[in-house]
C-alpha cells in the first residue's frame, strides 16, 4: 500500500488563525520554524531562557521574545524545540504548569513522548512535525519558494482540532510544498533514531573510519586515502539525492558499477544483523535508557567518545586539505562550537 502524503491543498493555515504559536528555543530548529511560520502570516513568539545568548538574535530577526514560562501563556500552540535532553526539564517547570486549556503542544521529534519522560495530560492536544532536515536546509529551502519534507503525527486530540492544526503547523514552516507524511510519535522516534545509528551518522561515519584507515595501514597516502573515502562521498550521496541508486550507477563508470554490485555487499556482510540489533536497543528503550543515564550522570563517557573521535586521523588530514579550498566554505569545530572561514558559513554555523 502507498503512504499518502499531504501537500499545501490538504493543509488549510486558517486552522491557526486567530492563534499564537510560541517556538520554544531558537536553535537549528527552533529559528527555522519560527522564521518560516512569521513569514508565512502566523503570529509567533519566540520562548528562550532569560539571558539566553539567542534572545537578541530571535529580536533581531524581527521576533517577540518572552521567557519560555510567558510564551506559553500567551500561547495556543507550543512547539518544543529544545534539545531531546532537556526538553524534560523545560517541560516540567515552565511549560506544563503554564499551557492554555485547548493548548496544542507540539514537538520536532517524538524521543520524551515516546519514552515516557513527558506525559503531557490527558486532555492536552499533542502533535509533531519533524522536518526531515537540519534546520539551516529547513530555512534557506523556504526562503527558496521550496520546502523540506516532514512527517507528522497527532498523539493526542482532546479539542478535535489536533489534526488540522498540526497540518497547518506544516504549511506554515514550508514542509507541505514538498508532501509531509502521516505517522506516529512511536514510528518516527524509532525509524529517526535507527536512521541515524545505523546509517547516516553512525553507520556512515564507520564506513568513512575503516575505508580511511584500511588505506592508510596498506601504506597509501593519508591525503589519497581522505579524498577516496570522504571527499568524494558528497558527490555519490548527491546523485542518489537527485535519482536514487540507479542514477548515481548511471553516473558512474562501468568499472564503479560492477564493483558496487561485487564489492559492496562483502563490506557490509554481517551488517544487517548487527542492524537488527540496534533496532531492537531503540525499540526496547535500551538505547534511550543508557543516553539518559549518561546525560543523568553528568555527560562524561558522551564528552570523552566525541573528543577520541575528534581527534582520528581522518579529521587532521581532511581539516588541512579542506582549509585550501575555501570555495567549500570550510567549518572547523572546537570545543563544541563551529567556527566558519567565511560570514556565509558562520552564519549556518551559529543557527
Amino acid at each position: 500500500m502507498t503512504a499518502k502524503m499531504y501537500y499545501d491543498a490538504d493543509a488549510d493555515l486558517s486552522a491557526l488563525d486567530g492563534q499564537t504559536v510560541a517556538v520554544i528555543g531558537y536553535g537549528s530548529q527552533g529559528h527555522a520554524h519560527a522564521l518560516n511560520l512569521h513569514e508565512s502570516g502566523v503570529n509567533v513568539i519566540v520562548g528562550l531562557a532569560a539571558g539566553s545568548k539567542s534572545w537578541p538574535l530571535a529580536e533581531a530577526a524581527g521576533l517577540t521574545v518572552k521567557t519560555v514560562a510567558e510564551a506559553v501563556k500567551a500561547a495556543d500552540v507550543v512547539m518544543v524545540a529544545v534539545p531531546d535532553t532537556i526538553q524534560k526539564a523545560v517541560y516540567d517547570n515552565d511549560i506544563e504548569p503554564n499551557l492554555k486549556p485547548g493548548a496544542l503542544l507540539m514537538f520536532a521529534h517524538g524521543f520524551n513522548i515516546r519514552f515516557g519522560r513527558i506525559k503531557p495530560a490527558a486532555g492536552t492536544d499533542v502533535g509533531m512535525v519533524a522536518p526531515k532536515g537540519p534546520g539551516h536546509l529547513l530555512r534557506s529551502v523556504y526562503e527558496q519558494g521550496g520546502g523540506v519534507p516532514a512527517l507528522f503525527a497527532v498523539e493526542q486530540d482532546g479539542t478535535g482540532t489536533a489534526r488540522a492544526r498540526t497540518l497547518a503547523y506544516a504549511r506554515g514552516i514550508g514542509s507541505t510544498r514538498a508532501g509531509v507524511l502521516e505517522t506516529t510519535f512511536k514510528e518516527e522516534t524509532e525509524t529517526d533514531l535507527f536512521g541515524e545509528q545505523a546509517l547516516l551518522c553512525g553507520g556512515v561515519s564507520a564506513l568513512v573510519k575503516a575505508a580511511f584507515e584500511t588505506l592508510v595501514e596498506a601504506g597509501y597516502q593519508p591525503e589519497l586515502a581522505y579524498f577516496e573515502t570522504m571527499h568524494e562521498l558528497k558527490l555519490i550521496v548527491d546523485l542518489m539525492y537527485r535519482g536514487g541508486l540507479n542514477y548515481m550507477r548511471f553516473s558512474v563508470s562501468d568499472t564503479a558499477e560492477f564493483g558496487d554490485y561485487v564489492s559492496g555487499p562483502r563490506v557490509t556482510e554481517g551488517s544487517k544483523a548487527a542492524m537488527r540489533d540496534v533496532l531492537t536497543d531503540i525499540q526496547t528503550g535500551a538505547f534511550a535508557e543508557r543516553w539518559i543515564a549518561v546525560q543523568e550522570a553528568g555527560g562524561d563517557e558522551f564528552r570523552e567518545l566525541r573528543a577520541r573521535d575528534r581527534g582520528h586521523q581522518i579529521e587532521q588530514v581532511g581539516a588541512d586539505l579542506r582549509s585550501k579550498m575555501q570555495f567549500l566554505n570550510p567549518v572547523v569545530v572546537e570545543a563544541g562550537a563551529a567556527q566558519a572561514s567565511t560570514s556565509k558559513a558562520a552564519g549556518e554555523a551559529r543557527k
